[in-house]
Order: structure tokens, then sequence, then C-alpha cells
């Protein structure tokens, strides 16, 4: 298959190389010195299930890709404007377009853009950071990627998500396929919105915040915030949510550091919109009461556009 990625980052990039040294052609949609990089050495990933380098093609021009059976879509949630504008001319009759983001939101805004009948997505839970251009580290093991039908979701899984979720594996990336991809996306966001923003806040690590007892009971009740939207959206998370998300984060290696933080100590960009606000506003629409939200996104909104901290 051929696999066009749009944001070829810590995360696109990731996976476009286990796509590629899999035997898949991929198209790296890239910029500056990464393009470069991924031009002249190929793209150099350092993980613990073994160092390789794929070489594959790459352009810094999105309307050149044309011919993609499925165009990945793993962008941060702010450079949506930019970026999708760049997907009509990328998507032919038979393209598929695979989010991968953060968030809850991408797929309405993809349906615009592409067609509600293009849309495919889930969450992707992987700790990958670009060191340097054309190299990309892995930290642990995790390469999940759980896909399914966003819009409209049927009972069933559909051939095309199966099929895709088949491709993926064979490519040594856990994938899974389910009929309906909102709930795992919710799921993700359930953990990932308040832990982030507590992360953040706190300027500490996953580890620091999730064994500080305090601060642990105020991201379960961020969690159940979440929750709670996601149920008045008429997603049916589990009921056993938390209990996994639980086990995950006992899991997770003390060294882990949400992106949202990474990138506030960097003064980078960040994906307060897609995390936190929009939990704020999703809860206002319902009349839910979101505290613990508000104020993270009230924290975190003045740094939205890389203000330095």
């Amino acid at each position: 298959m051929h696999f066009a990625i749009l944001g070829s980052g810590a995360v696109g990039g990731y996976y476009g190389a286990r796509l590629a040294r899999a035997g898949h052609r991929v198209t790296f949609v890239a910029r500056g010195a990464h393009l470069r990089a991924i031009r002249e050495r190929g793209l150099l990933v350092w993980s613990p299930l073994g160092d390789f380098v794929t070489r594959a093609d790459a352009t810094d021009d999105p309307s050149t890709v044309h011919d993609a059976d499925v165009v990945v879509v793993a962008v941060k949630g702010y450079d949506n404007a930019t970026a999708f504008a760049a997907l009509p001319a990328m998507v032919g009759p038979q393209t598929l377009v695979l989010t991968l983001q953060n968030g809850v939101e991408s797929a309405d805004e993809l349906a615009v853009c592409v067609g509600r009948e293009k849309v495919i997505g889930g969450p992707t839970y992987v700790a990958t950071g670009l060191r340097a251009p054309g190299l990309i580290v892995q930290n642990g093991t995790h390469r999940r990627i759980v896909v399914g039908e966003l819009l409209d979701p049927p009972a069933q899984v559909t051939d095309r998500v199966r099929r895709i979720a088949e491709v993926l594996a064979a490519a040594d990336i856990q994938a899974e396929a389910v009929a309906d991809g909102r709930v795992p996306l919710w799921e993700k966001l359930m953990f990932l919105s308040p832990l982030a923003g507590l992360c953040a806040a706190m300027r500490r690590p996953t580890s620091a915040v999730w064994h500080d007892p305090f601060a642990r009971e105020v991201f379960l009740a961020g969690a159940r915030e979440v929750e709670a939207v996601a149920l008045a959206e008429g997603v049916p998370v589990p009921i056993d949510a938390t209990d996994r998300m639980i086990s995950y984060l006992d899991a997770l290696p003390p060294s882990m550091t949400p992106s949202l933080l990474i990138d506030l100590s960097a003064g980078k960009r960040l994906e307060v919109e897609a995390l936190q606000g929009a939990v704020v506003r999703r809860g206002r629409k319902h009349g839910l009461p979101t505290p613990i939200h508000d104020t993270l996104y009230a924290t975190l909104k003045p740094h939205a556009n890389g203000a330095a901290v």
C-alpha cells in the first residue's frame, strides 16, 4: 500500500518508518532540516525494539502526492488549519484518511475537507521524540494504534478498518480494529487531558504527578469530568475505563513526560485547545461543570502560541 504521512515528526515519522520497513511505499510530508535529513540519510529510528534506518520518498509539497491509499494525519492540533487545507489535493477517489491526532475534534474538521466517507482513525499510544532532524527516539515498547470509524460508527468493525489494522499489525505495530473509534479516542482523552495538563501546570513528569497523592486525586477528578462529557456526547465509554487507565499509568516508565510539558518547557506551541479546551467547550455545551479543566485551561491557554515560561 502507499501511505502518505502528513506530519512526519515523532509520531507520524515513527509509524511511517515502520510501514516503509515492512515494504510499503511511504511518502513523508516534512519540511526544513528534517526533510533534508530524510532525503539525504534516510529516517533513523532508535528503539528498544531495535534500531533501523528507512529510506522513503519525502516532500514539502503535499499537492504532489496524488495516489496514496491512506493519508495518515499526525500533525499537532494547532496546525490543522494549514495542514487540512492541503488534503483535498492529496485525496483521490479511493484514498482513506487515517487521523491519529490527540483530542476528539479532528474527525469533524476532516469531514469538511475531504468528506465524511473518507475519515477513519483512533488514538495511538507511543512514546517517541524527534531527537534531531531525521532521528526519532522511542522510549519503551508501546506502539499501539486503535482504528475505527469515527463518523456515524456502525455496530460491527468495517472491512476497511479491519484491513488497515491488519496492514499495521504486519508492520510490527500493535493495531486493534474496533467498530466505534470514538470510544477509544475519548478514553485516551480521559487520561491525557488531565494528566498532561497537570504535568504542564506543575512542571513535573508523569511519575511525579501520578505518585503524588493529592495530584493523583485531582487527576482522577479531571478524568471523571471527561467521562461525563463523553457520555453527554453519546459516546459509550466503558465502565472499567478508569480501572484500565490506572493499570496503564502504573506501568509507565518513570521518565515518561507528556509532549505538552516538553513543548511548554521549550516555548513551543501547545495542543491546549485540542485537549483541555475541547473538554471545557463541550462541557459547557451540555451544561456540565468541569472545574479541573477550567483551571488547567486557564493556566495553559496563555502559552498556547508558544510564550516563553
